[in-house]
């Protein structure tokens, strides 16, 4: 496995991003057409081959300044993504010196790689989750939560990093962020376009029995192709293939060496992801969608079982199960001062009986009756100051006896 491991992924993901720039402006096309489809079918009655064909005619009149428009979107959108993703979720860049934790860990990550080292930003939120965004190295950063950075450990948080550079280095990011414009800008058109269908009133042509329908037909066409470009803008989201996950997660275990914890990290993050300002385009940036439903048909990420499952027969890692959060570090310790007041057990190793006059020693240390050497006296055992003599012998012989003459 090469660095990462995916390479043939990275070259795929360069070509997505084209193709999906491409497509933005299929379908911008395909939505001034409809826009114009609708405008000649309140504005005059005919048959719907002379209405599709004027509408041709004006769609290519409009298709300069529609290109244009969508130059400006994703421009606007190049530079300043990340600032609208900052003010939805509330990130804010920190410094070295806010969270040195935080900075070694990415830091050791990217030296060990030859990485630039990313922006870091911090969302004040209890949730557990971190995404990455940006189109260049220049505007790369990762972003996690408080409560991520609180519930984690450094290995956990280790892993994190290393799934989020694995998204940066693969292109994911860059990817993720072109399908948000796509989604943003056909959603922008598709409600121009149905505002004035409804607003400029389908009844407008409705009074009176000589209709022959040709503008009803028209609009009929026009709101299908609406349709169509909005499940094409959804198809290419999905199109975002969900192996991307899979591909961080052995990243990130490619990086740290640690599957274990990048297993521990999915189960404390599994169920706890919620960010109540992100938008669902954000929440899929993130390592984990905790809003996803309906049998994960529609899911952007696989689940967290799923994940693990990978991790476990191709990293060899160990799955926990499911993992409770740690208590928080200002968590009042439980009260022992009931168990210190008890008395101490009966038995020998406590309650004996103190012997009698001992109460009024009260708690005196033990001291002998008296000192083992008395400065200034005769050694122990030299009488009046003779030799020193021992205790069954006499004189002690050896250096410290008399001395021989």
């Amino acid at each position: 496995m090469a660095a990462y491991g995916l390479y043939t992924h990275i070259k795929s993901n360069k070509r997505r991003s084209i193709a999906l720039l491409i497509g933005l402006f299929f379908l911008v096309y395909l939505l001034v057409y409809a826009g114009a489809l609708v405008g000649e079918a309140l504005t005059i009655d005919a048959p719907p081959d002379v209405l599709l064909r004027r509408a041709l005619s004006d769609a290519l009149y409009a298709a300069p300044w529609a290109t244009l428009g969508t130059a400006l979107w994703i421009f606007i959108a190049y530079k300043f993504h990340q600032s609208m993703i900052d003010a939805v979720t509330g990130g804010r860049e920190v410094t070295r010196q806010e969270e040195p934790r935080l900075y070694n860990l990415l830091e050791n990550l990217c030296i060990s790689r030859g990485i630039p080292t990313p922006k870091l930003k911090v969302i004040e939120d209890d949730g557990l989750n971190a995404f990455a965004t940006g189109m260049n190295d220049k505007q790369y950063s990762i972003t996690v939560t408080s409560g991520l950075i609180n519930n984690l450990d450094d290995a956990e948080i280790e892993s994190v990093l290393g799934h989020e550079l694995t998204h940066i280095r693969n292109g994911d990011v860059r990817m993720l962020v072109i399908a948000v414009i796509i989604a943003g800008a056909i959603g922008f058109f598709a409600e121009i376009v149905f505002r004035l269908v409804f607003q400029g009133g389908l009844g407008f042509r409705g009074r009176g029995g000589d209709r022959k329908g040709g503008a009803g037909a028209a609009i009929l066409i026009a709101i299908a192709l609406i349709a169509v470009a909005w499940i094409l803008s959804i198809v290419i989201r999905f199109a975002l293939s969900r192996k991307r996950e899979y591909l961080a997660d052995a990243g990130s275990v490619e990086l740290t060496k640690n599957p274990d914890a990048m297993i521990s990290a999915l189960r404390k993050i599994e169920g706890r992801g919620e960010l109540p300002g992100a938008t669902s385009a954000v929440m899929e940036m993130c390592i984990d969608n905790p809003r996803e439903g309906f049998s994960n048909i529609f899911d952007t990420h696989p689940p967290v079982d799923a994940r693990i499952a990978a991790l476990v027969k191709f990293a060899g890692g160990h799955d926990p199960g499911p993992l409770a959060l740690p208590e928080p570090h200002g968590a009042p310790a439980e009260d022992d001062s009931e168990d210190n007041d008890q008395p101490a057990p009966s038995g020998p190793w406590g309650g004996a009986q103190e012997p009698a006059g001992s109460a009024d020693q009260g708690q005196k240390p033990f001291l002998p009756q008296r000192p083992p050497i008395e400065l200034g006296g005769p050694p122990p055992g030299s009488g009046d100051g003779g030799p020193a003599t021992g205790p069954l012998t006499g004189p002690i012989p050896g250096p410290w006896g008399p001395h021989r003459k």
